[in-house]
């Protein structure tokens, strides 16, 4: 048997998940490849640490990359090899940056869905409002979704964890209606001798008309029939995450925001906009997933309030905006501060206490204006004595 057919069977053995099973494989092979298809039973720490190292200093991978290789070399030569590998002294490691993720405003997150259509606006729109990863999006079964409790059973998600998140009541009609297109996508698949879905474990062994069945069908299902690679049975997978990817990339240009945004910044924006609504961090650790609460500490340090939470001084001087712009037209250069016409956003700034050029309809800059900002006294911009 060839060594990747044993690894993915070790793999298999331990209940890990297919897509470990193809990262585990494409590291093994990269791997045996740099060192010029040698056989992986003659090298041994050495050889290793020359490859982690080669991919931190030449490729200059991250430090979650770097991990990723030597967790599957690890595996691999324990349960395939049969042996242990020792100390690995010599290995450079990617540095580990902490790095903040990611998060749209509520205008961005509008703008990005509403130039999604179709199936992957109902993805993305799970993406934001439940909390989902893409792939527990689109691995969605139709009994997982719960209309009359509004609810989303995430069923073996990340770390083989089950979870119940919220499903949006904004979505229930769309997501009624989408249920009921693809039953009929399901039932005409039975008419036409498939209509069959892969089973999790052994379900398929042991209830074997189970997936044929309509509580066991993708909620996202792909457009067309395909072989099983396993059994070769012709079923229909769910959508492949690369479609909605290139998809939701195509709206983000679109809607011309400069951030580096992706499917999963849906996630953050999800997170970050709870906690900035007030539901405590615990309520947000438990719909994201998250094993440790530090995981979701991160979205503390990216809400919507500035450096760290705090007010600069520099807006408290109504002027600055104007100073800052460049010399005055001579026009304007008898006029006094406080005196005659002003620019607009001077007289925000000054008149209300707000952050120069702000615009006094937006809901947080008028809850802000009522209630005051701390540091500047009300009215006249100035700083408390």
């Amino acid at each position: 048997m060839k060594l990747s057919a044993r690894l993915r069977r070790a793999l298999r053995t331990r209940h890990y998940s297919r897509r470990t099973e193809d990262q585990h494989v494409w590291w093994v092979r990269r791997f045996v490849r740099f060192h010029q298809l040698r056989n992986p039973a003659d090298m041994a720490e050495a050889e290793v640490t020359a490859f982690l190292t080669h991919l931190a200093v030449r490729e200059r991978i991250a430090s979650a990359t770097q991990n990723q290789a030597l967790c599957a070399l690890i595996f691999f030569y324990r349960h395939v090899l049969g042996r242990k590998l020792g100390l690995l002294a010599d290995l450079v490691r990617a540095k580990q940056a902490g790095r903040l993720p990611i998060v749209l405003t509520r205008g961005e997150v509008q703008a990005v869905l509403s130039r999604l259509a179709g199936r992957h606006r109902l993805v993305g729109a799970l993406l934001y409002g439940s909390g989902l990863r893409l792939m527990e999006a689109l691995t969605l079964r139709v009994k997982d979704i719960d209309l009359a409790r509004c609810e989303v059973r995430l069923r073996r998600g990340k770390g083989g964890k089950d979870r119940v998140t919220v499903l949006p009541a904004a979505l229930v009609e769309p997501m009624r209606e989408h249920l009921r297109r693809v039953r009929e996508l399901h039932e005409k698949d039975l008419a036409e001798g498939a209509g069959g879905v892969e089973l999790p474990g052994a379900l398929e062994r042991k209830y074997p008309r189970a997936g044929r069945g309509w509580a066991w069908q993708w909620v996202f299902p792909a457009a067309r029939l395909g072989a099983s690679r396993e059994t070769g049975e012709v079923r229909r997978h769910h959508l492949h995450p690369t479609a909605v990817q290139r998809d939701f990339a195509r709206a983000v240009r679109d809607s011309g925001i400069s951030k580096p945004a992706t499917c999963h910044t849906m996630r953050h924006s999800f997170a970050t906009h709870l906690l900035e609504s007030g539901y405590d961090i615990r309520t947000v650790q438990e719909l994201l997933g998250h094993h440790d609460l530090r995981t979701t500490m991160i979205y503390t340090h990216v809400l919507n309030r500035g450096g760290l939470g705090v007010r600069s001084p520099a807006d408290c001087l109504p002027e600055l905006a104007l100073d800052l712009a460049g010399p005055r037209p001579a026009a304007d250069s008898g006029l006094r501060a406080g005196a005659g016409s002003r620019s607009p956003a001077v007289a925000t700034g000054a008149d209300t206490g707000l952050p120069l050029g702000a615009s006094s309809g937006s809901p947080a800059v008028a809850a802000r204006a009522h209630a005051g900002t701390p540091g500047c006294r009300q009215g006249d911009g100035r700083p408390p004595p």
